[in-house]
């Protein structure tokens, strides 16, 4: 009994980090034909996203910056998704260069708006049924998970 109680507490505990800690407004999914429609118009490395990030250039990978991103990704993000695989969110080897570096910041910082106004994102919660949960991470967060991304090709 003790087991089974644990392993129900571990579960929520995990449901809420993945969910964040503001209440969630439900996201109306859109419709797969619209998306696809809209994707067939948009070149992804060209694709910055909708958010706070507009430019970002990228330099050598900065070590230090991979391992702080990788600490907050174990932290903030392995409840939903993982490197090598699909888990509740998709896997992230090789994102960088699937996608922009604005774009994933942007999906990081801003993941609201990004479900409803990015034909992307809005792809992803199509084939995820979940919007990405906002972690509330700062610009710089979300820069070092970036560099931690950048060294998973």
């Amino acid at each position: 009994m003790k087991l089974k109680f644990l392993s129900v507490l571990a579960l929520g505990a995990m449901m809420m980090s993945c969910g964040g800690e503001k209440a969630k407004e439900e996201v109306a999914t859109p419709a797969k034909e619209e998306v696809a429609k809209e994707l067939e118009k948009i070149d992804p490395m060209k694709d910055k996203g909708v958010g706070p990030i507009k430019s970002l250039t990228l330099g050598e990978i900065d070590q230090a910056m991979v391992t702080e991103g990788e600490k907050i990704f174990k932290a903030k993000c392995t409840a939903c998704h993982k490197i090598s695989k699909r888990f509740v969110g998709p896997g992230l080897k090789g994102v960088t260069k699937k996608q922009t570096p604005e774009w994933i910041m942007n999906m990081i910082l801003n993941p609201e708006v990004m479900v409803v106004e990015n034909a992307r994102a809005k792809e992803l919660l199509i084939e995820y049924s979940a919007p990405m949960a906002n972690q509330s991470l700062t610009e710089d967060e979300a820069r070092a998970i970036l560099e931690y991304l950048r060294t998973k090709n």
